[in-house]
């Protein structure tokens, strides 16, 4: 019995001390922020260990998706990597969707359902002590469900103090409300996959500084979202047209494959493919383009994309945020 009420001690303090909300100071709360994606997988642990903390302010999970009956299931590591997070004083979101989501969210956003989704994903956020949720809800699930669910979600989050935030592309935005698109605490904007290995007759780059500029003026001019509400997306990956390269790579996969590629935006091999990316020029092009205007910071897809060396990609948006 002892050794189960101690037991019983350690979880209480574990559980208590991930639900502890960050404190953060007006200062810090205007500090332009560096998001980072971290891909799910069965061992959640090595992929927390290639996370630099020191060089983010926040970290989504993608994605953490409940089961068909809309249940979440327990997993005793996101108390480790929010704890380990919040050491670091780097916020901690649960993003739920994805690009590739589960055929049966479709089923769960419908009126008759929705509630025990909405409970399921307040009830994981407040039992680990995630800092909020992401909707990353795309393509054809931004239909007539999409709206009363993040009106559903928002006002059970705000009356818990958790975050609610999404990841938005600017080709199918026109289809969300200005009253849904106002609710995020802030938005992601995926500027990349422009094209992409779905569609190989439309080579080219996916992801070019003039995509971040029309981005940022659709949400910020055409759609008034604030400024400081927009996270600006860089792209830790590339995609290959043609023979001779892979369809696509990480960052750090294009850096050790072809020498020197990390100076350019593209590589072009012998056999005639040619390999789209942001070298380190382009993303600090970017990350200027987001202090200028003021952006409330950048959204990375994803971190384990990044090389760990002086090539990094992340080292980069550290060295122009200190003005380097």
């Amino acid at each position: 019995m002892k050794n189960l009420i101690l037991l019983g001690l350690s979880c209480l303090v574990i559980v208590t001390a991930c639900n502890e909300k960050i404190a953060v100071s007006k200062q810090e709360a205007s500090a332009f922020r560096v998001l980072g994606y971290l891909p799910s997988s069965r061992d959640w642990g090595a992929g927390l260990d290639a996370v630099d903390f020191a060089k983010i302010t926040d970290l989504n999970l993608a994605f953490i998706n409940p089961d068909s009956t809309g249940h979440f299931a327990d997993n005793e590591m996101y108390y480790k990597i929010i704890q380990k997070a919040h050491d670091h004083r780097v916020r901690v979101f649960l993003s739920i969707g994805g690009g590739s989501p589960p055929a049966h969210l479709e089923h769960l956003m419908k009126p008759e359902k929705r509630g025990k989704l909405v409970t399921g994903l307040v009830d994981i956020a407040g039992k680990y002590g995630f800092d909020g949720i992401d909707v990353d809800i795309e393509n054809d699930l931004i239909n007539a469900d999409y709206p009363p669910l993040v009106s559903e979600l928002g006002k059970a989050l705000k009356s818990k103090n958790i975050m609610m935030t999404a990841a938005l592309a600017s080709w199918n935005s026109h289809l969300i409300h200005d009253s849904t698109l106002y609710s995020y605490d802030f938005i992601n904007i995926m500027s990349y996959d422009r094209t992409g290995p779905w569609n190989l007759n439309r080579p080219g780059q996916h992801s070019p500084f003039s995509m971040v500029q029309n981005d940022f003026k659709y949400f910020n001019q055409t759609r008034r979202v604030p400024a400081e509400k927009l996270f600006i997306g860089l792209p830790f990956y590339g995609y290959g047209f043609g023979s001779g390269v892979p369809q696509s790579l990480p960052y750090k996969s294009i850096i050790s494959t072809y020498p020197g590629s990390e100076q350019t935006d593209s590589v072009s091999v012998a056999q005639g493919g040619t390999m789209y990316y942001n070298g380190m020029p382009t993303i600090q092009q970017k990350i200027r383009f987001a202090i200028d205007n003021k952006a409330g910071g950048v959204m990375i897809w994803q971190l384990l994309g990044d090389s760990r060396d002086d090539k990094s990609l992340l080292k980069v948006i550290e060295d122009v945020r200190k003005g380097q």
